[in-house]
């Protein structure tokens, strides 16, 4: 999970928490400063779902390259007998 996320979490939930507390105090001030975090929280989060999908797919690529070069290799040796027995049909 990228740090990011992690951070966007805390910040949505602490904004969350000052938004009510300014709505129960009706201070108008700390509602906004509330609204404004919960706002920035979500952005980290977005963009840390971001960043952990571009990292996922890179190694799913890394992954399929792998298993390629793995078939390429195995593939390589299939038929692979004593020089001058090609099969003839």
């Amino acid at each position: 999970m990228d740090k990011d996320r992690v951070k966007g979490a805390v910040d949505d939930t602490v904004g969350r928490a000052k938004r009510q507390v300014g709505e129960w105090t009706g201070d108008t001030g700390t509602q906004a400063e509330g609204a404004a975090q919960q706002v920035k929280g979500k952005a980290e989060k977005a963009w840390g779902n971001v960043k952990d999908a571009v990292r996922d797919a890179q190694t799913d690529a890394d992954r399929e390259r792998q298993r390629q070069a793995e078939r390429d290799r195995a593939s390589e040796h299939v038929g692979s007998g004593p020089a001058g027995t090609k099969n003839r049909h």
